[in-house]
Parts: structure tokens; sequence; C-alpha cells
């Protein structure tokens, strides 16, 4: 079985578009993330952006193989807000994502199920102004030769159409290219071949 070698994510964030719901706005944000670590500041500046919102929800999921994801109600009822939200990140098939919803309370109450519905369209509204891309997961592997290898080197690289990342061309020559996950195997393979080639997956 292959192994997932590609996500979706969103291309740049996506920021205040509005839903307004019996006089309460909810205004949803969406960030591509790379790490966990990202979260907290990111939704702290919705925080001080907004000093009167009664509520900053919020849900985020990173990972391909093995994804994690947390959802957060912040004061809302419980799994009214966070979940909808997170449910949004699922149906878009979505990862490396955080999407933020900044409630401000207009005076009307509206129920559990209200407020599950408020939530879940201002994420999905916010996802359909968002540019969705897909990413290749690549690895890197280094190759050191000896000069004269690489006229062939090169046009290995240009033959399977691989990513040079990093080159050092002197007497012994280094270079670093991205392959896709899905097709390291088979690089490898090739690359043994050549005996001159010294292969190193970094």
């Amino acid at each position: 079985m292959e192994l997932k070698d590609s996500f979706k994510t969103i291309a740049k964030p996506v920021e205040g578009i509005l839903l307004k719901e019996k006089k309460s706005k909810f205004y949803g944000y969406v960030f591509p993330i790379q790490d966990e670590d990202e979260v907290k500041p990111l939704i702290e500046e919705l925080r001080k952006a907004y000093p009167s919102a009664n509520h900053v929800c919020y849900a985020w999921q990173l990972g391909v193989a093995q994804p994690h994801y947390r959802a957060n109600d912040d004061g809302e009822p419980n799994n009214s807000a966070g979940m909808p939200i997170y449910g949004q990140i699922q149906s878009f098939n979505l990862t490396n994502v955080l999407i933020a919803v900044v409630r401000i309370f207009g005076g009307t109450k509206l129920g559990v199920g209200g407020l599950i519905s408020a939530y879940k369209e201002s994420a999905q509204l916010t996802l359909e102004s968002a540019k969705v891309v897909t990413q290749i997961i690549k690895e890197e592997i280094m190759l050191s030769f000896e000069y004269p290898e690489m006229d062939m080197v090169m046009r290995f690289i240009k033959k399977n159409s691989l990513e040079l990342i990093e080159q050092q061309l002197e007497l012994t020559c280094v270079v670093i290219i991205a392959v896709r996950k899905n097709d390291l195997k088979k690089i490898f393979g090739e690359l043994e071949a050549y005996h001159k080639i010294k292969i190193k997956k970094l």
C-alpha cells in the first residue's frame, strides 16, 4: 500500500469573513500552520483585535499519516463551537490549518442548535474564501560524487524531474535533491546502480 504523500491545506490566511446571526456577529479566520506552537499567539492576536468579543472559538489539525487535532469552545456550551468548526476542516479534507471564529454577542441567545449552525456556517464561509492547495511530502537525499560524474547526475535529476535544493560543485561535488515520498524507493534503487555516487537520506 502506498503511503499518503500529499495533503490539502490553504495557501494563505483568510481574515475577518463576517456572518450575522440574530444580531450576533461571527468573524471567521483561517491560517495555514506547521506547528501547534503557532496556535496560541494567533488566538491571542484575535483577542487583542476584538476586545469586545465574548468568545474566540477555534479548531486545528496538523499532520498527514497520523493527524492530530484540537477543538476549543472558549466558554460556549460544550461542543457547540469547536467541534462544528473542526467538522469543516474534515469536510474540506484539510490539514495543517487553524480556523478561529470570533463571536460578538448581539443580545439574543441562539441556543445550542443555533450556535452549532452559526459556527459551522462561519467556518464554511471562511474556507470557501480560502485558496486550497495540494502539497507534496518530499524527502531529501544527499549525493556525493567526483566531478566527472556531474553530467550524468544532472541528467538523472532532469529525467526524473527532481527538485535540486543545494549544490556544491568542486572536486568532490555534493548535491541535495528532494524526492516525492512515494518515489523514494524507486529513485534510491536507480541511484544505487551508479557505483561512483554516494547516497545518503537526510
